[in-house]
C-alpha cells in the first residue's frame, strides 16, 4: 500500500467549497484502507490554529495516520530546498511537508497548496534536491489525482 503524505491543507479542504467533495472522498479511500495516511507534528502545530472543526476532523483520522517526528535529515533537507530557492524562507513549513514525507519514505505528498508545492515549476526543483541529496524523487499531486475512481 502507498505511503501518503498529507499536509494541512487537505484537513482543512473538506470544509472548504471548493475541496470538499475531493477532500471527503480522499480521506473515505484512507479510511477503507487504500493509502496508508502519513502526516506529522508540523501538521499538528499548523491544525492548532485551524477552525474547530478542522482540528475535530484531524483528530477522528489519526487513528488511521502515521504521524512522524521533525528530525534532522528533514531539517537538512528543508535546508537544501530553501539554498536551491525552491521555495523563499517565508514558505520553509511547505518545504518541511516536502521534506518529510521524502525522508519517511511516502510515495507520494498530497496538497492542495498550489503555490509553494503542487505546482508545476516546483516539483522537479524539489525532487532535484532529493536526488542531490540521496534521496527518491516524491510525486506530488492534489487528492483528485490519486484517487482511484471507478470505470
Amino acid at each position: 500500500m502507498k505511503r501518503v503524505y498529507v499536509d494541512t491543507s487537505v484537513f482543512g479542504g473538506v470544509f472548504d467549497a471548493g475541496f470538499k467533495n475531493a477532500s471527503e472522498d480522499f480521506f473515505d479511500q484512507i479510511k477503507f484502507g487504500q493509502f496508508d495516511l502519513v502526516t506529522s507534528d508540523v501538521v499538528q502545530k499548523e491544525i492548532i490554529s485551524a477552525p474547530q472543526e478542522v482540528r475535530d476532523f484531524f483528530n477522528t483520522m489519526l487513528p488511521h495516520a502515521e504521524v512522524v517526528d521533525i528530525t534532522v535529515d528533514a531539517l537538512k533537507l528543508r535546508k537544501a530546498y530553501l539554498d536551491a530557492k525552491v521555495v523563499s524562507a517565508k514558505s520553509s513549513n511547505d518545504a518541511l511537508h516536502v521534506a518529510l514525507a521524502t525522508v519517511s519514505n511516502c510515495a507520494v505528498i498530497v496538497s492542495w497548496n498550489f503555490k509553494h508545492i503542487v505546482h508545476y515549476n516546483k516539483i522537479p526543483l524539489y525532487n532535484a534536491v532529493n536526488i542531490l541529496n540521496g534521496y527518491s524523487q516524491i510525486a506530488i499531486y492534489s487528492p483528485l489525482e490519486v484517487m482511484k475512481y471507478e470505470d
